[in-house]
């Protein structure tokens, strides 16, 4: 191999790296802005997101000594660990083994979910209207960083690849086997409720769970064709270097 096919080889591989980079920095801040809507569906009080109800409950309960004294975010990150298992099982051999990055990428969810908890602990939501905005605002965040992170190219997030895994074993169509999964989460919520506080938890499966159920879906499919402006962000091949030089005309000159 002659140093132009060397070269060459480099360079490719050089991009490859670049846009593996700049990818999944684009699915980290999606990641983010997902929690974000999450973290405020759940300061509503109105009923949090599906993937939220289970964690929220449970870090409830982690509160009142009745459960391991884990954050929201700790007890998603165990649930996409369990969505992850539930795949393998149902796969079995038929699983991508490229699949179980799903689990950092749930890591990163609970992490991030725990940030944005932190960032809206100051919202004032004591009135019905301020709880209905923060609902309706969590949602439309929450649909809005679904529709960048589905465009990342990535796998998918644990919440998405057990539908998507239980799909291919019966041949259900996914949006079928998304709302099953869904209603499924939703439901071991309520069940845990009751386990633990002999009640419907409605803060955790409300008005607004239902709301967020319905809506996100809809804001996904109304974003997704307009995301054109993201595509080519994403298929942008930033210069790092010239980014540096470019940063050194600010350092202090003798």
């Amino acid at each position: 191999m002659n140093s132009t096919a060397i070269s060459g080889h480099d360079s490719q591989l050089r991009n490859r790296l670049i846009s593996f980079i700049w990818q999944h920095f684009w699915l980290l801040i999606s990641l983010f802005i997902m929690t974000f809507g999450v973290a405020l569906c759940v300061r509503s009080a109105l009923g949090s997101s599906v993937i939220s109800t289970i964690p929220f409950v449970m870090s409830l309960a982690g509160a009142d000594g009745m459960a391991p004294a884990l954050t929201i975010g700790e007890y998603t990150y165990i649930m996409n660990f369990a969505l992850v298992g539930g795949q393998i099982l149902v796969l079995r051999r038929r699983f991508e083994p490229v699949q179980l990055f799903q689990l950092l990428i749930g890591f990163f969810f609970g992490f991030l979910l725990d940030v944005n908890m932190a960032l809206t602990s100051t919202l004032d939501l004591s009135s019905l209207p301020m709880q209905a905005l923060a609902q309706a605002a969590g949602c439309t965040v929450l649909g809005f960083g679904i529709a960048m992170e589905v465009r990342c190219g990535s796998v998918t997030m644990p919440g998405e690849g057990f539908p998507v895994a239980l799909s291919r074993v019966t041949d259900m169509p996914f949006a079928k086997a998304k709302i099953i999964v869904d209603i499924s989460l939703v439901a071991i919520a309520v069940v845990l409720g009751y386990a633990f506080f002999g009640q419907w938890l409605w803060q955790v499966v409300g008005f607004g769970t239902l709301f967020a159920m319905l809506y996100v879906g809809l804001c996904v499919k109304f974003l997704s064709p307009r995301m054109g402006w993201f595509d080519r962000t994403l298929g942008y091949r930033p210069g790092f270097r010239r980014y540096i030089y470019g940063l050194a005309r600010f350092l202090p000159k003798n």
